[in-house]
């Protein structure tokens, strides 16, 4: 059986990328073991988020992929300071994961790792970081169990080279450093599931785009990967108040400026927000120290002629509706 595996692995994993021939100054941006463990283990206080799909540009697919990041990431103390959506284009994915692994801890990408010719995600990072692409073998494995045939390829065979079975090994050819052991670049985080979670220089995580999926390896992500390097490993996350108010921004922003430069030291981060055609607007204290927050909020709330609330509409006169109910 091995020996026919590795007949169709020869003859249908793509060419490995000739790194002489790699764009002007990427051999600069080429990964190494020092650096991938550096950036695999420090302590995370930041993150960054990039979506990749043509269909989100387009319209066709609302993102909730960045959203589900951000709630993730604040429930950890995560400090989660850039969401971006490009194409599916090589150069637009290098630019992008270059410049956020060197500028943020945590690093995710969503979408284009399917199994058709615009799924280029693993192609683009491992150019990126000038690395070749490797079928990972323990996800093939894992494919051919859990994987269901389908009722249009009644003839599909796991060992015979086909356009489907192509199509197949596209999403598990990973970004592969020879110098760092297999198990360390790419991790399983769920039973019931085939798709790997490869890791590239250390702080970028390749995930799906399919909602589903990308929140389940999330969450999965989690215990492995992410809350031993926490800030904060108890994972208490960040603390959020809500203060509701009848005046207008124009009239606390005075107020509010002085505020956070105040709690700023204390890690407290001050927002307001605006709701348009209603009669309050909000007011935020985020931070991850919450006695101290807590600490404030009484003063905070006179100052705004407000109260503290649980959401932003608690406040809100009943509609119509409602009140003849």
């Amino acid at each position: 059986m091995f020996g026919r595996f590795n007949q169709v692995a020869r003859h249908l994993t793509r060419p490995l990328p000739n790194l002489a021939q790699t764009p002007a100054g990427l051999a600069a941006s080429m990964t190494s073991s020092a650096k991938f463990f550096e950036n695999k283990t420090k302590t995370i206080h930041t993150a960054a988020c990039l979506i990749i799909g043509d269909e989100v540009l387009g319209g066709k697919t609302i993102d909730t992929n960045s959203a589900y990041f951000a709630r993730w990431c604040f429930s950890l103390g995560i400090q989660l300071k850039r969401v971006e959506v490009i194409a599916d284009d090589e150069d637009e994915i290098i630019e992008g994961v270059r410049r956020m692994s060197a500028n943020y801890d945590f690093v995710v990408t969503s979408g284009g790792i399917g199994p058709t010719h615009d799924d280029i995600t693993y192609h683009s990072i491992a150019r990126a970081f000038g690395l070749p692409l490797k079928l990972y073998q323990p996800a093939f494995e894992r494919m051919k169990k859990l994987t269901k045939p389908h009722p249009t390829q009644p003839d599909f065979n796991w060992d015979e080279p086909s356009s489907a079975l192509t199509a197949r090994l596209r999403m598990i050819e990973l970004p592969y450093d020879e110098n760092i052991d297999e198990d360390k670049q790419s991790v399983f985080v769920a039973d019931d599931s085939w798709v790997p979670i490869t890791t590239v220089n250390g702080n970028v995580h390749v995930l799906p785009g399919v909602p589903r999926l990308f929140e389940k390896l999330l969450d999965g992500l989690k215990e492995v990967v992410v809350v031993p390097r926490l800030a904060d490993p108890a994972g208490n996350g960040s603390y959020r108040v809500l203060i509701s108010t009848p005046l207008p921004e124009s009239t606390v922003a005075g107020y509010l400026t002085d505020l956070a430069l105040r709690v700023a030291p204390h890690g407290v981060k001050v927002g307001s927000y605006p709701r348009w055609g209603k009669k309050r607007n909000t007011v935020t204290l985020v931070g991850s120290d919450k006695d101290y927050i807590d600490s404030i909020v009484a003063d905070v709330a006179q100052n705004v002629q407000g109260r503290r609330v649980a959401t932003e509409d608690e406040d809100d006169p009943p509609s119509d509706t409602e009140a003849k109910q």
